[in-house]
């Protein structure tokens, strides 16, 4: 297959704006993180120039050409692996993902992925227009998170569902929400946090809240379905993603002194905490291993029948039996709703 090659003049009269946005408006069948992929390959002109910043500023009357290669195939290998899936048709599939399964392929992980178990179970149809180690990939859980997560089966489905993701559900339906077991009790119980995110300037491996200026904008909304524990008091909180940050769930509700149980990255400063439980809570906990993070609702519109699509998960098992140890009971397996 050859590359697509685009070429078109931006309308005069538009005031300067970025390179992405006005590509982006351009060929609307391309998204914008796609957009920003080319820029930085080298497969945009600015009037006969190549160009790789993609917050270049452009105006009307400039001629802009983009180079779209053919969708590359997965360059990871197949691997045949057990898949909890929940959904799936000619476009997309949704699966519910254990903890401890690393989404895509990268450095420290170039197997046992949920890409190679994916590859395998879907063959030649899955959508390379991701990337060569992220084909299909819209959005990612954390390798300790658990839950539901969609995938895009061709190149039509990943544009569709790129699109939603991307703009967050703020003019459509799509809807995300988590469970987390937290240290003590949010006061407010429900409410808002909106705090910018970024790279910590200590600790390149963590996330950090930041000033406005200095990060992503970042808002999560969050209520506390109920108060569990004996000796310590322990949170079962709902979250609603209204942006979709790295790690913004554990960050924002660290920030507000109520980190997850079980994060070792965010929630260090808690494990004496850990000694109040009652013995079985205790023992569920060091048993847990990980975050109490749980993706546990999503909504979207499917991006070629527009049909909307809404699918719930219950905790898993080493969640459940943590929450059935701090004194409640999780629901039955994941289904669509």
């Amino acid at each position: 297959m050859e590359s697509d090659v685009r070429v078109a003049q931006l309308p005069v009269g538009e005031g300067p704006e970025r390179l992405d946005r006005a590509l982006a408006r351009t060929w609307p069948d391309l998204s914008r993180s796609r957009l920003q992929g080319l820029i930085r390959e080298g497969g945009v002109q600015l009037d006969g120039a190549e160009i790789r910043d993609a917050s270049a500023r452009v105006s009307g009357g400039q001629t802009v050409a983009v180079t779209v290669p053919p969708a590359r195939p997965a360059t990871p290998e197949g691997e045949a692996r057990a898949l909890a899936v929940v959904y799936e048709d000619d476009d997309l599939i949704v699966i519910d993902k254990p903890p401890g399964l690393v989404v895509h392929p990268a450095p420290g992980h170039d197997s046992g992925t949920l890409v190679n178990a994916l590859i395998a179970h879907c063959g030649a149809s899955l959508s390379g227009i991701g990337g060569v180690r992220r084909p299909g990939i819209v959005h990612r859980l954390d390798k300790d998170t658990s839950g539901l997560l969609v995938v895009a089966k061709n190149d039509a489905a990943h544009i569709g569902l790129s699109l939603q993701f991307a703009d967050h559900g703020r003019t459509g339906r799509l809807e995300r929400a988590y469970l987390a077991l937290v240290w003590g009790v949010p006061e407010p119980r429900a409410g808002t946090i909106d705090a910018a995110l970024a790279r910590s300037e200590r600790n390149r491996e963590k996330i950090a809240v930041v000033r406005p200026e200095k990060g992503r904008h970042a808002v999560t909304h969050y209520r506390t379905e109920s108060v569990l524990g004996t000796g310590e008091p322990v949170g079962l909180v709902r979250c609603r993603l209204e942006t979709g940050r790295t790690h913004q769930i554990r960050v924002h509700l660290a920030h507000r002194g109520h980190p997850l149980l079980g994060d070792a990255t965010y929630g260090t400063g808690f494990r004496t905490k850990a000694a109040r439980l009652d013995a079985p809570a205790r023992a569920a906990l060091d048993a847990l291993g990980r975050q109490a993070l749980h993706a546990a609702v999503l909504g979207f519109v499917h991006p070629l029948s527009n049909e909307f699509l809404r699918f719930e998960s219950p905790l898993p098992p080493d969640l459940a039996g943590l929450v059935a140890a701090l004194g409640a009971e999780a629901g039955p397996t994941a289904r669509r709703v």
